[in-house]
């Protein structure tokens, strides 16, 4: 891994959730996502990235794009199962467990809804099953709070929130949000950056009110309680407390916009830029790795 100086990102997403949806998780995989519309096109890489984490089941590197879920290990980003389906809102909840939406991949448009809903891996992304809303909510952002899960619908601009593991929904406040934030010890308060600042609800995000002189934000993680890492559409890593001043600790390498940002802890932070390279901070954003950079043309694919 290349050792570069500072800078950082997290996920660009867009809007909250839609109702009280009930769907059984089935014990066979509902995504079957493999295979490409022709054998005879050039991979496309990972394409946009939307979702990072590590599981702690070994400590792998994981990333989400439009192009499937993968394995980034010495550089290189390995497919996941071969699975093509754009995943969204991506997150990992325990050892070998991921949480995420999006659509199917090319070769399902005929056959799937053209929202995936909710689905849920338990093998790392081998195979996956629909929780709920399938063919009505493509959540850009899913945030699990100890026994809360929220998520963005990119569909109706609304929070939704579930007690039952994403089984149903409750449909809450409608905000222009880009991210979402919420710490297990606290899961009524949720934070939302949203492009041009920072808004907080302390009744689980059934409504929202802006915090005060807080700079554009992108992205925003709560990794431990009150304590905020927020990122900008620069790269600029920021740190905070209740949402309050902010310190600058650094910035992603190369400069451009950035797109991703997951605080695996207040010290250890993945992000990604628009160039879909992915770097990895373990000093709380002051100095960053690169950790994968795509192949020359498969950028933005």
């Amino acid at each position: 891994m290349i050792r570069i100086p500072r800078r950082r990102p997290h996920a660009l997403i867009l809007f909250a959730a839609a109702g009280l949806l009930l769907a059984a998780c089935s014990a066979t995989d509902t995504t079957a996502g493999t295979g490409r519309d022709s054998a005879a096109v050039p991979d496309p890489g990972t394409g946009h990235l939307h979702g990072l984490g590590v599981d702690p089941a070994d400590g792998a590197v994981y990333a989400a794009g439009h192009h499937g879920v993968f394995r980034l290990d010495g550089g290189t980003a390995t497919r996941v199962a071969d699975r093509y389906q754009d995943t969204m809102g991506f997150t990992v909840t325990g050892p070998s467990t991921f949480l995420a939406s999006g659509h199917p991949a090319p070769a399902d448009h005929d056959a799937r809804p053209p929202h995936l809903g909710l689905i849920r891996s338990t093998d790392a992304g081998r195979t996956w099953q629909t929780l709920s809303a399938e063919g009505e909510a493509d959540f850009h952002s899913l945030v699990q709070a100890g026994d809360v899960l929220y998520g963005f619908d990119s569909q109706s601009g609304r929070v939704w929130a579930s007690t039952d593991d994403g089984r149903s929904w409750d449909k809450r406040a409608r905000i222009a949000a880009l991210d979402l934030a919420s710490h297990p010890d606290s899961t009524a308060r949720v934070w939302a950056a949203t492009g041009t600042g920072l808004e907080r609800s302390t009744d689980g995000g059934r409504s929202f009110r802006p915090v005060s002189s807080v700079p554009r934000l992108i992205a925003v993680e709560e990794p431990e309680p009150g304590s905020l890492v927020a990122l900008t559409a620069d790269g600029s890593v920021l740190t905070g407390r209740g949402g309050g001043s902010w310190t600058q600790m650094g910035r992603l390498p190369e400069g451009g916009q950035t797109t991703v940002l997951t605080a695996v802890s207040t010290q250890r932070l993945l992000a990604a830029d628009s160039a879909d390279a992915v770097y990895e901070s373990a000093d709380g954003g002051r100095t960053w790795m690169l950790r994968h950079r795509p192949a020359t043309g498969q950028e933005h694919l």
